[in-house]
């Protein structure tokens, strides 16, 4: 039976490549997706994912939230990465919605409607899921699971030295959700960078007369240029699309149980994320994290789920 999962976004260009292949993918039913801000603001981020749902037009049209600004405002965001516009300067056409949903309601009805049965799939600052939380406080022991992009264990931070982009943008966020008593998995950068998308990796994309295939390719390229040129790497990470793959594909990641917490207010270390591993831990273990992937498999199920949805779309158009 297909697993039902709820996606958080912030897209994006590696939002957009996990939308292209969870909405066709037949391991899972996405019943609701929500954007929130990060890569981009809340008000392009939502605009970005209604393009994309339309553009993508799946067979089955999952619930759209939309989020607002984070109580403290986005310290930052990821354009230097994503363009201006988050898709690498596409500019998607996008019909105006009269009404936009909220997307912690639209969270707690998706988890209400099934309960522990949804899987959330978090690929952006937590504050949509948050403010869902706050809104209804039984809903995290309704939740089936919560899989996390986010934090560091061992590694560097990628915005700060201490401390990884989303956790970063909304600290109090995270604190909240790692603190909620719900079923968690943390995919931290650790994992998340072992996983480098090459230009080789492009030509075993769907091909470039596809409607997948060519738009990965026209956010893609400009992703690369940007890495090589902040960061000089000749390839890109995609985060995003790793925990995806985490959710639906735990046995290829080994986890490890930990007792997480997230520093809200340092100077130096806002954002970061902060485990007891102390020879006797005063804290409860609140989740797990994953430490090791099977990363050449990962990447081989990245492309073939990219080809299979590829043809779903062609299908059905």
């Amino acid at each position: 039976m297909a697993k039902k999962v709820l996606l958080d976004v912030d897209p994006g260009i590696d939002d957009a490549m996990v939308l292209c292949l969870a909405l066709f993918d037949p391991a899972v039913e996405v019943v609701a997706v929500t954007s929130t801000g990060g890569n981009v603001t809340p008000q392009v981020a939502s605009r970005n994912l209604q393009a994309i749902v339309e553009y993508l037009d799946p067979p089955r049209l999952p619930r759209i939230g939309f989020g607002t600004e984070a109580d403290d405002g986005l310290p930052v965001d990821g354009r230097y990465v994503h363009g201006i516009d988050g898709l690498g300067g596409t500019n998607l056409p996008c019909a105006a919605l009269l009404s936009q949903h909220p997307a912690e309601k639209v969270i707690c009805d998706a988890v209400r409607s099934a309960p522990g049965e949804i899987t959330i799939i978090t690929l952006a600052p937590l504050t949509n899921i948050a403010r869902a939380f706050q809104r209804d406080q039984e809903l995290p022991q309704l939740v089936g699971e919560m899989v996390i992009m986010g934090g560091t264990f061992d590694v560097a931070g990628n915005i700060t030295p201490a401390a990884e982009f989303n956790i970063f943008c909304d600290p109090v966020a995270a604190k909240q959700v790692f603190q909620a008593p719900c079923t968690k998995t943390l995919i931290p950068l650790d994992v998340t960078n072992r996983i480098k998308f090459t230009l080789g990796d492009v030509d075993n994309l769907p091909p470039e007369n596809t409607k997948i295939g060519g738009f990965l390719r026209s956010i893609l390229m400009p992703a690369f240029r940007a890495y090589r040129q902040r960061f000089g790497l000749e390839g890109i990470h995609i985060h995003d699309m790793v925990t995806y793959m985490a959710a639906i594909y735990s046995e290829l990641f080994t986890m490890k149980e930990v007792a997480g917490n997230v520093e809200t207010i340092g100077e130096l270390t806002r954002g970061m994320t902060i485990f007891d591993r102390r020879r006797v831990p005063d804290w409860q273990a609140n989740m797990e994290v994953a430490y090791f992937l099977q990363k050449d498999v990962v990447l081989e199920r990245t492309l073939e789920g990219l080809k299979f949805a590829a043809e779903m779309c062609e299908r059905k158009g």
